[in-house]
């Protein structure tokens, strides 16, 4: 596997990856009205390019270097929070879970994290994902929940988890 920092220019690859990956995470979780609406509002050209110009803010694209595929990305911010990175979105392509891409790209955030003096890492997660059984496998725990309006009377029910750096 590597990790490829993204660019302005690989907007529509990570636009790609993220409906592939929605359309199989959350098709039994989310109508399609608000799974459409949060891909338009979370992943426009207009948001990923803010998140680019964000200094804290990081994309990086996952690879698997024996077919030099995409398998997905990974969106962060450091400093979110007073020694706090956030993970705002790790996606897999359906076909690409389970080979441990997901894993790794865990350890290199946890490296990332470390290297930028942060001493914990937090995420939402859909109370109804599975993602959650694949978080708490690499050691972060839920430390609240809520329900939080996304916009267009849709929301997300979701646990919020934390994961700590251990220096």
């Amino acid at each position: 596997m590597k990790l490829k920092q993204a660019t302005a220019a690989d907007i529509p690859l990570i636009q790609d990856l993220a409906r592939r990956s929605w359309e199989n995470a959350y098709a039994d979780i989310l109508s399609k009205e608000q799974m459409e609406f949060m891909l338009s509002e979370m992943y426009s050209e207009t948001e990923i390019l803010n998140h680019f110009q964000n200094p804290h803010y990081h994309y990086y694209l996952i690879q698997d270097e024996d077919n030099d595929c995409y398998e997905g990305f990974i969106g962060y911010e450091h400093h979110y929070e007073e020694k706090t990175t956030k993970l705002h979105r790790i996606y897999l392509v359906p076909e690409s879970k389970g080979k441990g891409f997901g894993k790794e790209a865990l350890q290199f955030l946890n490296e990332k994290v470390y290297e930028n003096e942060n001493d914990r890492i937090i995420l939402n997660v859909n109370k109804y994902n599975s993602a959650r059984n694949f978080y708490e496998s690499q050691g972060y725990r839920v430390y609240d929940e809520g329900v939080f309006d996304i916009g267009n009377g849709f929301v997300m029910d979701d646990f919020l988890m934390e994961f700590l750096i251990h220096r």
